[in-house]
């Protein structure tokens, strides 16, 4: 009795003091390190008020269908993300990936309503050089959560999620249904609550065998959707990072960001 106590104890304390860590795996990169692609790009950094910078790559094509604002997932940096969406890229879709602090060339250090506010910050700067209607927003992962609240503040032609989870707490709650989470987790993410807000059309990918964040939590996001114009398809077999080599998906993402 004495030992599983002390057990708890133990790892309530590493979720309270590392949940940064266990949350956001983040890749750090050098700020010499040059970005290497095969579709065209420039390289962004935005300041924050706070006085940090948010590093970012721009694909641009020389006649854009429209534009992708895209919020990665919780792994990796630019590095590795840019080569995902480069997918979109080589469809002649414009591309803005940004990287979250603390990861690849972005500093500072991360918190939920910051993480909120450089996501609006990006979409002010596509707004700088599109017309709001051209604007897609593209979450994945962690980056549906932001991406649902960048869309709920916004006027965006159309929101686009993969794998999204119906709240942080909600998925945490899943894997740690024993931890007072309402005492020691700092990031809630309430997915669930922003998307009542979003009066665009929604799209959400999700695949079956998905381990990471299990199908029936972006179905039930699915289900709390209020508007009608609403989607999702679900990917029979898919996993959490393979939803791209699904047939599912590489037949209905183009009339997806055609069509909204």
């Amino acid at each position: 009795m004495l030992y599983g106590v002390l057990f708890y104890c133990v790892i309530l304390l590493v979720l309270y003091f590392f949940q940064e860590k266990i949350i956001f795996q983040s890749q750090k990169l050098s700020q010499e390190y040059v970005f290497q692609f095969d579709q065209p790009f420039k390289e962004v950094f935005l300041k924050t008020e706070d006085g940090n910078h948010l590093n970012a790559v721009h694909f641009i094509n020389k006649n854009p269908k429209r534009v992708i604002l895209y919020f990665h997932g919780n792994k990796g940096s630019l590095k590795r993300w840019g080569e995902i969406v480069s997918f979109f890229a080589a469809k002649q879709y414009d591309v803005i990936i940004m990287d979250y602090r603390g990861y690849g060339k972005s500093t500072g250090e991360i918190n939920e309503q910051k993480l909120y506010d450089d996501a609006q910050l990006f979409y002010n700067y596509a707004l700088s050089k599109y017309n709001e209607d051209q604007i897609i927003i593209y979450g994945r992962s962690l980056g549906t959560g932001v991406a649902i609240k960048v869309a709920s503040d916004n006027q965006p032609n159309s929101l686009v999620l993969e794998t999204p989870y119906y709240s942080m707490k909600h998925l945490i709650e899943n894997w740690l249904p024993f931890f007072p989470l309402d005492i020691i987790l700092r990031y809630h993410i309430p997915s669930n609550e922003f998307i009542k807000n979003v009066t665009c059309d929604i799209t959400i990918y999700h695949g079956t065998s998905d381990r990471v964040v299990p199908y029936k939590f972006g179905l039930q996001l699915f289900n709390s959707i209020p508007i009608p114009n609403k989607r999702m398809f679900t990917v029979t077999n898919g996993k959490h990072n393979n939803l791209m080599e699904f047939n599912e998906y590489l037949t209905t993402i183009d009339e997806v960001l055609k069509n909204n």
